[in-house]
């Protein structure tokens, strides 16, 4: 039997935040492989369905069948999140697999903005807990189900220039702990990769545009791209139900720390 057994994902509906762009839509793309329905969740209506046209394409090229469902949606509204269950089962899809991957980080200043710092904690902590609570429920229902969380290197040490980024991801983190502590009674999988150096539009939202700055913290290095965050997201859903991935550490084989690299 393969290690990376994709069997067990295809007929399954997998819930995809942020899939407009970067690690979402290279997820996307690679569960679309396995044969599996995709819900996607974004904001950028052209860009969702640029992702939604991949992800079709990646149907066909491994003859698979599946449904795939788009929906414009801010994660840091709770009345756009509060509206999902009504149209995913108005579509006839039932979640199986949430990717709570939507994340963003703006600027390295030591105090940031008070319309900055709301916004990372709106996107990437209390907007992943209201979505994560809405499908809790459900999985309780039917006693099945799997959340996996997109969390950082952030998460596991402070750095500096990072004060409001680095407390999301350590929320994130205890929020994901303590999931997995409470429900440990159940068959609900709970997941947290934590990704190192990632080159996609993040570092570019983070410097406000400002692409130069961007590619110079890779610069003389090779990071991790899309794909491999999306590989391993992947390769936890498709574990044998009984098996739980709890935390996935992933890092660029020239990094250790978030300021610990080595570059040419």
């Amino acid at each position: 039997m393969s290690v990376f057994n994709t069997d067990r994902l295809a007929g399954k509906t997998v819930l995809i935040t942020g899939a407009s762009a970067g690690i979402g839509a290279a997820t996307s793309v690679l569960f679309a492989k396995t044969g599996a329905n995709l819900v996607l969740l974004a904001r950028r209506a052209e860009n969702l369905k640029a992702t939604k046209e991949k992800a079709e394409e990646a149907y066909k090229q491994f003859n698979k069948d599946g449904k795939i469902l788009t929906i414009e949606a801010d994660v840091t509204k709770f009345s756009d999140l509060d509206a999902l269950p009504e149209k995913i089962k108005n579509a006839g899809l039932d979640i199986d697999i949430l990717v709570n991957n939507a994340g963003m980080v703006k600027g390295t200043e030591q105090v940031g903005a008070d319309a900055d710092i709301t916004q990372m904690f709106d996107t990437n902590v209390l907007g992943l807990i209201h979505l994560t609570q809405i499908f809790v429920k459900q999985f309780k229902a039917k006693q099945a189900g799997t959340i996996i969380n997109l969390g950082s290197i952030a998460g596991r040490e402070p750095y500096a220039g990072g004060a409001i980024y680095c407390a999301t991801k350590h929320a994130l983190s205890a929020f994901n702990g303590s999931l997995l502590r409470e429900l440990v009674n159940t068959p609900i999988r709970v997941i947290e990769i934590q990704p190192g150096m990632v080159e996609t539009e993040f570092s570019v939202v983070r410097f406000r545009g400002d692409k130069a700055k961007a590619d110079a913290v890779y610069k003389g290095l090779q990071p991790l791209v899309a794909e491999d965050i999306a590989e391993e997201i992947v390769w936890t859903a498709s574990r044998p139900p009984h098996v739980n991935i709890a935390q996935l550490f992933v890092l660029p084989v020239n990094q250790a720390t978030p300021t610990l690299n080595y570059k040419k």
